[in-house]
């Protein structure tokens, strides 16, 4: 998986747990995350633009497309295993090599929000990320006003590292931020439960 000082992604580990199948974003799949993307709901605590049109998701999938092949992040398309539909997209960003360490992030279509799918697919990318990708450390950050998540990740096993005040500036609003983490003997001790 440790390449040169960077992970090597190819060829694309494609994941699966009960409901979904986690593989690699096609522009096929563009509709879909166009429904996700271009809603206001979605993006409200992701300091991304929001999309505004089907052009825009076609960029961003040439973008994930870039650093899976340099190995610097990786993103998984959501898929909906009964209907072939790409609810949302989770991965890694911000990956550091030589400390063992990663962040995760997710989003997901408004419609399939509290039916346990980011739940599922985290437990996949987490199990692949401490046992192949070697991993020390998962961190998380999200919005301080973003409480679903921050429950999810609470949830999963995850601990509240930090809390910072007005970090970031994200459509001229200053925003603060919660960072969590979780450890690789934190991540195999788990107990948890990971029923939909």
């Amino acid at each position: 998986m440790l390449f040169s000082g960077s992970f090597s992604f190819l060829p694309f580990p494609v994941l699966e747990t009960s409901r979904l199948l986690l593989r690699r974003t096609t522009l096929q799949d563009a509709s879909d995350i166009f429904e996700m993307r271009s809603n206001p709901e979605v993006m409200k605590y992701i300091p991304r633009p929001i999309a505004k049109s089907e052009e825009d998701v076609f960029a961003l999938i040439h973008l994930i497309d870039g650093f899976i092949e340099t190995g610097e992040r990786i993103n998984w398309a959501i898929e909906l295993k009964e209907n072939g539909k790409v609810l949302g997209l989770i991965g890694y960003v911000n990956i550091s090599v030589e400390h063992q360490r990663a962040e995760v992030g997710y989003s997901l279509n408004r419609n399939w929000h509290r039916k346990g799918i980011v739940k599922e697919a985290l437990k996949a990318v987490l199990d692949f990320g401490f046992a192949n990708m070697k991993l020390h450390t998962v961190n998380a950050i999200v919005d301080a006003e973003n409480t679903p998540s921050a429950s999810l990740l609470e949830n999963v096993g995850f601990r509240k590292e930090a809390h910072f005040l007005e970090d970031f500036l994200w459509n001229s609003n200053f925003r603060n931020s919660i960072h969590y983490g979780i450890l690789n003997r934190e991540w195999e001790n788990n107990e948890f439960e990971f029923n939909s």
